[in-house]
């Protein structure tokens, strides 16, 4: 079987999608300039697969760089890209960055793509590009409304890049628009390693019960949700990377209605942020210090998925609850506080 490249690969979503493509008989192969990731969770695949994958340090947004992955790998049959900026806070406070990092990165590599002939291409998206919807939850046809930050704008823009590059490319792609991914591998050898300070709930969480937050800022509680925090869509990460495996097979053997077709990837039920501290206190035993803050700029107020199409046409069933992921994240999370002398690195900061 032909190579699939991965990029991000040493990032959160793209070392679990990593074990389950080898597990399901692929050959990989990574990039990931380790910016935002570390080498350190290559190892955890590794050792769950019994696979050595090889990573190349580039920055996509070097095409010079990019485009001699593709020379060297003249058996590369596919592309699942991952590696993004993504965090909604940063990216509203510094946007030109996010714009530059995550648009120049996929022009470049659709250039190597148009260029080398690679078959099949498959998008982290994100449910970031419906904006606050008016009715959830939201199926692939939902219409796209003003992001609310510039990360959300980043792959709205990507999708358009990409529906534009399709109408003139015989490559197949997939635009993959997923909700809250979170959750650990249920070995506890790869896991969300977030660089600095945590953006997304659950490590704020799993942090703050360990000790490295001193506490908990629920963002809002007067939106107009049944507890008046916000609600999401919490998405094992496990089953969001079966996806990506499953995407990439109904690419190779079927030939799609669309070109790109769209996915969500959700469990298709909401949950409020207080519902969710609530139940990592039940899943954990362990009591969360959290205070109401202000509401934070660029936050959907409430989404979730219909999922029926991904179920229906990819074969997919996620199979991890909340108290799984709950649960998942909390095992990974003192993994870490046990193996805190690996994490000497200036990218990998656990205080």
């Amino acid at each position: 079987m032909k190579k699939i490249l991965v990029t991000g690969g040493c990032g959160y979503i793209g070392s679990h999608t990593i074990v389950d493509l080898i597990e399901n008989g692929f050959e990989i192969i990574s990039v990931d300039n380790n910016s935002r990731s570390s080498e350190h969770l290559l190892e955890g695949i590794e050792k769950i697969t019994g696979k050595k994958v090889k990573n190349y340090k580039v920055d996509l947004c070097d095409f010079n760089d990019t485009n001699a992955i593709f020379e060297e790998n003249n058996d590369i049959g596919g592309i699942i890209h991952f590696a993004a900026y993504k965090a909604v806070g940063e990216s509203v406070e510094k946007p030109l960055l996010y714009f530059e990092n995550n648009l120049v990165a996929l022009i470049n590599l659709l250039k190597c793509v148009d260029f080398f002939k690679i078959p099949y291409f498959v998008f982290s998206s994100s449910c970031t590009v419906y904006g606050n919807p008016d009715q959830i939850p939201v199926t692939e046809n939902t219409p796209i409304k003003p992001a609310e930050s510039p990360y959300g704008m980043t792959k709205q823009m990507g999708e358009q890049i990409i529906t534009e590059f399709s109408r003139v490319s015989d490559s197949a792609c997939a635009l993959l628009r997923y909700f809250n991914p979170a959750g650990a591998h249920p070995s506890a050898l790869i896991g969300e390693l977030p660089i600095d300070k945590p953006q997304n709930l659950v490590p704020v969480i799993t942090q703050s019960a360990i000790g490295k937050l001193p506490g908990i800022t629920v963002f809002g509680d007067q939106y107009p949700t049944r507890d008046g925090s916000c609600i999401r869509d919490f998405i094992h990460v496990s089953d969001l990377a079966h996806a990506h495996t499953l995407a990439l097979k109904y690419l190779m053997e079927k030939k799609p209605a669309t070109n790109p077709e769209v996915f969500n990837l959700g469990t298709g039920s909401g949950i409020t942020v207080l519902e969710t501290l609530q139940t990592f206190e039940k899943v954990t035993g362990v009591p969360l210090n959290y205070t109401i803050g202000a509401n934070r700029p660029g936050d959907v107020i409430a989404i979730y998925a219909n999922n029926d199409k991904a179920k229906n046409e990819l074969g997919w069933d996620p199979k991890y609850s909340l108290d799984d992921i709950l649960s998942t994240a909390w095992k990974w999370e003192q993994k870490l506080k046990e193996d805190e002398k690996l994490f000497t690195g200036k990218n990998i900061q656990l205080n």
